[in-house]
């Protein structure tokens, strides 16, 4: 898929098929991850991928929000280290959204659907996951083949219109 249908295809995809990633198709997924730009050059990220589906089901658990990990064919969660400089956790969090983006349009390209989900209990996920305690799980992105329909570019996206997100020169 070329990189402009990738952005015009990918949405959350919360119901996945049977059908299991590839392991090429997802260390892809995860060496666009790596290769995400990062504020200083800092990569203050770890990518935890999970497969087993029993790991999967308990994962889900993290966040009410998370019902669609135990469905995926795989979960990547995105551990970063815990900081008390506010301006590292700005950074932390920039370079982390831009992981998840990399990710997403990864996948998508490869006709992967994905989701993102939050982490709300902390310990569960440390003793499913085994970071160090001196990180945190700040999100989850699910990945599986979508169980309704392919990844299509959306002709008609639910956006607001061009012209009142988009200001040239001033608001």
């Amino acid at each position: 898929m070329e990189t402009w249908d990738a952005i015009r295809s990918r949405r959350n995809v919360r119901s996945y098929g049977e059908r299991a990633i590839a392991p090429e198709d997802l260390d892809r997924i995860l060496e666009a991850a790596r290769r995400t730009p990062s504020a200083g050059n800092q990569q203050a990220w770890d990518f935890v991928v999970c497969t087993d589906r029993e790991q999967l089901v308990q994962l889900a658990r993290v966040w009410r929000g998370a019902r669609h990990v135990a469905s995926s064919a795989a979960t990547i969660a995105l551990v970063a280290p815990n900081s008390d400089d506010a301006q590292m956790r700005d950074l932390i969090q920039f370079d982390l959204g831009q992981a998840t983006m990399s990710v997403m349009l990864a996948a998508a390209d490869l006709g992967i659907g994905s989701a993102h989900a939050g982490v709300h209990d902390q310990e569960l996920a440390r003793r499913l996951l085994g970071f160090p305690e001196d990180r945190f799980c700040a999100l989850l992105i699910t990945l599986g083949v979508p169980a309704d329909r392919p990844l299509t570019p959306i002709e008609r996206p639910d956006r607001r219109p061009f012209n009142d997100v988009v200001h040239r020169g001033h608001w």
